[in-house]
Formats: C-alpha cells, sequence, structure tokens
C-alpha cells in the first residue's frame, strides 16, 4: 500500500531528486522549429535532428506544442485524435524516435494537452451534430437551448465575437447552440461528464507508455465554467487570457482541481517522476499556488512574473510574493519572459503602450518599440530571471535574440484572432515565426528549400545560430554561459537574499555563492558594496567600468 506524505514530509533529499524543481524547460512549437521534409512546416523528424543544439545549449527538457492530428485551424490546438500525430508533423514511430534520441541526450520531454476543448472534427463532437438534444451524445459538449431572443448569456470569445455558435436542425431549422471559449472550430468539454474523465485519463496513459515525462495543460483554468453560466463582461484593458483578480465565470473555478487531483494519481501510476504543468492564468499568485499543491500539478507557469513592466520594484515584488506563495504549498516557482502566445520580450520590455496579451503588433501598430532598447533589456531581464530558485522556462529562438515579427503581411497572417477580430487585432503569429539556424542556407536553415508556412523577416539571417556561435558577445552564447553557470552554482536549487543597494532602479541579490546586480536605469549606476573583491563571471551588456554598472543590464559575479 502507497503511504502518501505532505510536502512538509518531503525530504530535503527527496527534493533535489525531483528534477522539475530546478529545470530549464525550452519550448519548441513544432511547426516553426525545424523543417525537416522541406515543405515549409516543422516537423518531428526536424526536431530530432536539432536536438543536440539544445543539448549543447545546456537545458533539461524540452516541451512541444500540440502535434496531434488536427484541421490546424488553430495551429493544432484544436485536436481530432489525441492519441495520434498529425501527418504534417510525422508519424508516431517519429515521435518515438525523437523521444529516443532526447533521452540519449540527457532530455526530458513534455507534450501539450489541449482538455478544454477539442475540433470540431473529433468524432466525438460530429456524433453530438447528429444526435439529438438532451443525447449523451451533446451530453460530452455544452450545448444549450436557444433562448427566445439572443444568445444563451453575453460572453466574448478569446479570440473576438460570441462564444457561441448555433448548431442547425435536419430539417434546416436552428437548433441548440454551443460554448466555445475560443474559436467556434473549438467546441468546449463538458468536464461534470465521466466519459469525458475516463478519455482524458487513457489520453494521459496513452503518451506516458511512450516514455512521455509530463504534459503542460493547455487552458488549465478553464475547464469548469460557473453553474448558471451568468452574464459577464471582460475588463477590456485586461489579457485575453484571464489574469485579474475578478475571475470570468469560466476562469479558475474551483471544480478544475477535482479533475488534477485524479490526474496526478495516473502520473503517479509511473516511474521516472512525471510530471504536470498548468498554463493558468489567474491572479494573485496565491490562487495559482492552488494548482500546485501537493496532490495536484508539479509547477504553474508564473504569468504574473511573464507580465511584469521592465520595472524594479515591481520585479522585486513579484519575485517575493512568488517565492513566498510557491513554497507555502511546498512547489518550486516558475520563471517565464516568453512563449507562442505573447509578443517575444526582446521586443515587449521595449513598448511604451498598453499591448493586452492576444493582441499582437503589426505595422499600424503606434509607437512601435526600439529594437536595440529592447534586445537590451530581454538579455538583462533573462541574466536577472536564469539566477533565481525553481524551474525556467524559455521560447525556442529567444536564445538568438529574436524580436517580434511586427511586418509580417496581412494576407501571410493565420491566427484565428486575426479573422475574427475582422483585423482589428493582430494576434500571435508575429511571436511564431519560423527560427533560423543557418544565415546562408534557404529559410535561414529552417527548411531546405526555403518554404516556410509564415514568412521570415528581412534580416533574419542575421539572428542565425551559427552566426552567433562565432560572435562571443552573442545572446545565444549569453544564454550558454548563463545556463552553464546556474547549473554549476545549483542556482534552481537555492535561495534568493536581497541586497541593499540604496538604489530604486537597482536591484541586488545573492543566491549562494553568486551574487547578482541588475539595472533598470537608462543609466549608468554605482555598484553595491557587496560586489567589492569579486570577479564578473557574467554579463548581458557591457563589462563593469570600475565600480559602474551599464545602463539596463545584469552582471554574475562570484568568487
Amino acid at each position: 500500500m502507497t503511504q502518501i506524505r505532505s510536502f512538509a514530509e518531503t525530504t530535503a533529499t527527496e527534493e533535489k531528486a525531483q528534477w522539475w524543481r530546478s529545470s530549464v524547460i525550452y519550448q519548441i512549437y513544432p511547426r516553426s522549429f525545424a523543417d525537416a521534409n522541406g515543405d515549409g512546416m516543422g516537423d518531428l523528424p526536424g526536431i530530432t535532428a536539432r536536438l543536440q543544439s539544445l543539448a549543447d545549449l545546456g537545458v533539461d527538457a524540452i516541451w512541444l506544442s500540440p502535434f496531434f492530428t488536427s484541421p490546424q485551424k488553430d495551429a493544432g490546438y484544436d485536436v481530432s485524435d489525441y492519441c495520434d500525430v498529425d501527418p504534417l508533423f510525422g508519424t508516431l514511430e517519429d515521435y518515438d524516435a525523437m523521444v529516443a534520441r532526447a533521452h540519449e541526450l540527457g532530455l526530458r520531454v513534455i507534450v501539450d494537452l489541449v482538455p478544454n476543448h477539442c475540433s470540431d472534427q473529433h468524432p466525438w463532437f460530429q456524433q453530438a451534430l447528429a444526435a439529438a438534444p438532451g443525447s449523451e451524445e451533446r451530453d460530452r459538449f455544452m450545448f444549450y437551448d436557444a433562448p427566445d431572443e439572443g444568445l444563451p448569456n453575453n460572453w466574448e470569445s478569446v479570440f473576438g465575437g460570441p462564444m457561441w455558435t448555433q448548431t442547425t436542425n435536419e430539417d434546416g431549422t436552428p437548433g441548440q447552440y454551443y460554448l466555445h471559449i475560443f474559436d467556434s472550430t473549438q467546441p468546449d468539454f463538458n468536464w461534470h461528464n465521466e466519459q469525458v474523465r475516463e478519455m482524458f485519463r487513457n489520453v494521459l496513459r496513452f503518451w506516458l507508455d511512450r516514455g512521455t515525462d509530463g504534459f503542460r495543460v493547455d487552458v488549465a483554468h478553464g475547464l469548469i465554467k460557473t453553474d448558471g453560466l451568468p452574464d459577464y463582461v471582460v475588463d477590456p484593458t485586461a489579457a485575453s487570457m484571464g489574469g485579474t483578480e475578478d475571475l470570468a465565470p469560466w476562469w479558475g473555478q474551483d471544480g478544475v482541481h477535482e479533475i488534477y487531483r485524479d490526474w496526478r494519481t495516473v502520473l503517479d501510476e509511473y516511474e521516472g517522476d512525471r510530471v504536470l504543468c498548468a498554463e493558468a492564468w489567474v491572479s494573485p499568485l496565491s490562487l495559482m499556488a492552488k494548482w500546485v499543491r501537493p496532490d495536484e500539478m508539479h509547477q504553474a507557469f508564473n504569468f504574473p512574473y511573464l507580465s511584469c513592466d521592465y520595472d524594479a520594484a515591481q520585479i522585486r515584488a513579484t519575485i517575493d510574493e512568488s517565492l513566498k506563495e510557491f513554497s507555502a504549498v511546498g512547489a518550486p516557482s516558475t520563471w517565464v519572459l516568453s512563449n507562442h502566445d505573447v509578443v517575444r520580450h526582446a521586443t515587449r520590455l521595449a513598448l511604451t503602450e498598453d499591448n493586452p496579451q492576444g493582441e499582437g503588433l503589426g505595422p499600424l501598430t503606434p509607437n512601435l518599440p526600439d529594437p536595440v532598447v529592447g534586445l537590451r533589456r530581454a538579455r538583462s531581464a533573462t541574466a536577472l530571471m536564469l539566477a533565481l530558485p525553481g524551474g525556467a522556462y524559455l521560447y525556442q529562438g529567444e536564445e538568438l535574440g529574436l524580436p517580434e515579427a511586427i511586418d509580417l503581411p496581412d494576407d501571410a497572417r493565420q491566427d484565428p484572432t486575426w479573422f475574427r477580430t475582422n483585423g482589428e487585432r493582430y494576434g500571435r503569429d508575429g511571436c511564431r515565426v519560423p527560427i533560423p539556424w543557418e544565415a546562408g542556407a534557404p529559410a535561414s536553415g529552417f527548411s531546405p528549400t526555403g518554404e516556410s508556412w509564415l514568412p521570415q523577416p528581412q534580416g533574419w539571417g542575421q539572428y542565425a545560430r551559427d552566426v552567433q556561435r562565432a560572435d562571443a558577445n552573442s545572446t545565444l552564447n549569453l544564454y550558454s554561459t548563463l545556463l552553464r553557470l546556474r547549473s554549476t552554482h545549483q542556482l534552481g536549487e537555492g535561495s534568493v537574499t536581497w541586497l541593499e543597494t540604496g538604489d530604486p532602479d537597482v536591484l541586488a541579490f545573492s543566491n549562494g555563492k553568486v551574487v547578482v546586480v541588475s539595472n533598470f536605469a537608462e543609466t549608468e549606476r554605482e555598484l553595491p558594496t557587496q560586489t567589492t573583491g569579486l570577479a564578473t563571471i557574467a554579463s548581458s551588456g557591457p563589462q563593469p567600468s570600475g565600480r559602474r554598472i551599464a545602463a539596463e543590464s545584469t552582471l554574475w559575479f562570484g568568487s
């Protein structure tokens, strides 16, 4: 009989063995990482061929955005078969080969699971459309009778427009409505239905049986909706995925936790420390920490940290709150600055206007940021982040200093947000452009034929990996240095002790034997006295001049 202990009874030795507590996980967006067959779409064999470069970078694991069978109306987040690979990306055999190569290189593999909704082409939804109202098939989704006037409620989709789509009966008359938080091609599951719960238990086991090391859970805060589906008006300045203290009735409801406690029992059946990570856009961090209580998930993305401005006081307060709230439930904090849903931080940190998550940037966006300032701040922010204890997430291409691709032609855009808002919001295509590998190769090495599902901007080759390897001051080499030192000094397993600087724009802390100083000011500043006699071991910007630290830069010191 397995004995279950609280986190307070977990020994320090056991915590050290839990790789996810201090890991650096690299997000791969499969369609934009590497294309092996030349069709312009990244694929699993392309990933396998490039895994050595990620092992060389120094990350501990990879996380793959969805590669399941899908009509690709939302870049694979509309799944029609949870237990197969879409032919765009390869085959199950290709997946197995990729996992084997990753494990050979010491990399763990996490896959993206999408439980809130599926594709409207999923067999279950097609059966539901063919079935009668009140049927078993329709109960797997959220179908509601049409009211006398209007829609079942006033909820607005994350992608714009109503959260409801009406069906048509066999005789051509208007039928029931179904709910979709996202696009109309992505109907939400009814998670009160036991068939839905059992189906996903089987999906978990299918991928765990193939050696998968864990799951990043998409929209982990959205599966349960408030009873009665009351009307609700979203704050127009809020992020589209939530993240405000005033929870919408479709975000962060208590019933989701029962689901993840059930999932945890499935993962605990397997050897090898398999993990769950929540994409839960909720605030404050004390609420987010509920997702990582001892019997639920292992990690949750720290969106309040990602959402911080480039501001010393805000960053320090968020670090303190994160460490306090996650440690209160025995979990490590995580840190993240970019992913496939937000403007890349090499651009975002230089924005001077509000840009809510999901809004995106384009040629007509007012006051576009200075790319030099953006990259300088991004390097500094990353150097600070990678010195923090806990887990860290990187998004493909950020190690190259890639900015947001802003000048995409309108006819090339593919994000549903662009279409559902009639071009009023650019959406997320700008952070999803295929990444460059070799400057002189077709598609900068992404594809052997030069094909690319989203066009790469002019000058993309300057960011290519081969160019950056040869430049000692490149962003790639900065990341490699930081990751090596993070591992050597075991910073992920350490703790933060703040050091007083006497300057509100300068943060300083120690983590073990490493002292980190970050200057958020636009001018150089005095180094704190605690760095006297210490050698500079890493720098996001120019080396210190005497007892000064350069503007918007971070330094690591060691003895």
